[in-house]
């Protein structure tokens, strides 16, 4: 059964921050809230979270993860960024995009794309997410929180729970925060690819 949490969405209550710290490094599978729905998140450690949101979205073994970062410092850590791609990220970000980017070997080979040893990256502007990386102090393995068959993502944390009450460890509640999911932008060739239009503005990547 999955604990569920209230936490206000401009101001986080730091012992529940805390607490659902605690779970995630005991390996918890969390929903949470960001700048662009609702999204599946675990410790990119947790070697059965990858596996637990695949089985919850019905995913196929190629598809990209994304590592939710604090900050552009951190996300520097997990891919290999050209110096035009450099400057186009920084300047989006934090925001509702997600950029596929070459894996460095900071990333475990089971989360990469099989083939084109990429990632997703990107950098959250919602204060829950970004005080959970902030004490987390690691990047959050994630996926938007669609389930097979939806035409959207998820919104409501009691509904959430109750969906998948037996598949997750917590349920963050802070409130709707969209239907819309991040932009994203494939940088693996060096050229910027927008792949999907999402919340974040195309236009600066055309």
């Amino acid at each position: 059964m999955a604990r569920y949490f209230d936490v206000h969405p401009h101001d986080p209550q730091p012992r529940a921050i805390s607490q659902i710290v605690a779970m995630l490094r005991d390996d918890a599978l969390i929903a949470y809230p960001t700048d662009s729905c609702y999204a599946l998140g675990s410790r990119m450690d947790n070697h059965g979270g990858a596996d637990r949101i695949r089985d919850i979205r019905s995913l196929r073994s190629d598809h990209h993860f994304t590592l939710v970062c604090a900050d552009f410092s951190q996300l520097g850590h997990f891919v290999h960024v050209n110096n035009a791609a450099f400057r186009a990220v920084k300047a989006a970000t934090p925001g509702q995009y997600t950029f596929i980017l070459p894996a460095t070997k900071e990333v475990p080979r089971r989360l990469a794309h099989p083939k084109k040893k990429t990632v997703g990256v990107r950098i959250p502007n919602h204060p829950v997410v970004r005080a959970l990386l902030h004490e987390l102090g690691e990047p959050l393995l994630s996926s938007t929180l669609i389930l097979p068959g939806a035409e959207e993502p998820m919104t409501d944390g009691w509904l959430i729970k109750e969906e998948l009450d037996n598949q997750l460890d917590a349920v963050i509640d802070s409130g709707d925060c969209g239907t819309e999911p991040t932009t994203v932008v494939d940088f693996s060739s060096g050229a910027p690819e927008v792949v999907r239009v999402g919340g974040g503005d195309p236009s600066r990547f055309e």
